[in-house]
């Protein structure tokens, strides 16, 4: 993609993030309809559902050819990675989105040719886009965002899923302990903003691809690694234990979980 294209995209990108955010904080003052989707733990709700719908109605509009991977189904069932895909998750951290009204996110991240062009994970609540990509670098609204400290393990907070750490999942209690402190902050979109922002040195949860989607092409243009939790490539059509750390860090954590 060519510079003057890029920032097109870029521009339409982030006016579709201001007019969800919009949509979100007038639904945000009526009755919520939520429900459950794979347990208690797990929600959805009508505003997750017509977010969705908002933002593949603009990327549709903007760029037809494309393919849409969406959380909640409204997307298209996508097998291969040619061309233009997009991944969209319109509120990532809905527990958090229903139960505080905030510490969630709106991510959105385009690929082509399964290569990572554009990311974005929108902190709605403090009005905040994280955005960028290899070609221009990252961006906290409009201001460049500098590389995080590459730190070892030791040196910096790790953020971990619950469920893994309660479980000892891969041997996660040790990486916990082997680190400055653990933070848990239930929202993929703001654990990789702490991530982008050096607030901790490594991420590791059960992702599903619109919840790394974004957050790997912001954080592999600022230096950390995103691979899955024994160190290899991610599938961008498959979930998987997933690892977004520094470069210091995974190699502290790689020999801890075997």
């Amino acid at each position: 993609m060519n510079e003057a294209e890029l920032h097109r995209v870029n521009r339409a990108v982030k006016q579709w993030l201001q007019a969800s955010r919009s949509f979100i904080l007038g639904k945000m003052q009526q009755n919520l309809n939520v429900s459950e989707k794979t347990s208690r733990k797990d929600l959805v709700t009508n505003v997750d559902k017509e977010n969705e719908k908002l933002l593949i109605n603009k990327i549709r509009t903007f760029a037809p050819k494309s393919q849409i991977l969406g959380e909640e189904g409204f997307g298209d069932q996508i097998k291969q990675t040619s061309g233009w895909v997009w991944v969209v998750d319109p509120i990532d951290g809905t527990m958090n989105f229903v139960k505080q009204h905030d510490h969630f996110a709106i991510m959105i991240a385009l690929y082509i040719d399964g290569e990572g062009v554009l990311g974005y994970v929108y902190d709605v609540m403090n009005d905040v886009i994280y955005s960028g990509g290899p070609q221009i670098g990252v961006f906290k609204n409009d201001e460049p965002l500098s590389a995080p400290a590459n730190l070892n393990l030791r040196d910096g907070l790790v953020s971990v899923s619950a469920p893994m750490l309660v479980h000892n999942y891969k041997n996660l209690q040790a990486v916990v302990e082997a680190s400055s402190g653990l933070r848990v902050y239930g929202s993929a979109g703001i654990e990789m903003i702490h991530l982008l922002t050096g607030e901790i040195v490594a991420y590791l949860s059960y992702l599903k691809p619109w919840d790394f989607g974004a957050g790997k092409i912001l954080a592999e243009s600022l230096g950390l690694t995103a691979t899955t939790v024994d160190g290899q490539a991610l599938d961008m059509l498959s979930s998987d234990f997933v690892m977004v750390a520094t470069v210091k860090a995974q190699q502290d954590i790689l020999p801890i979980i075997g």
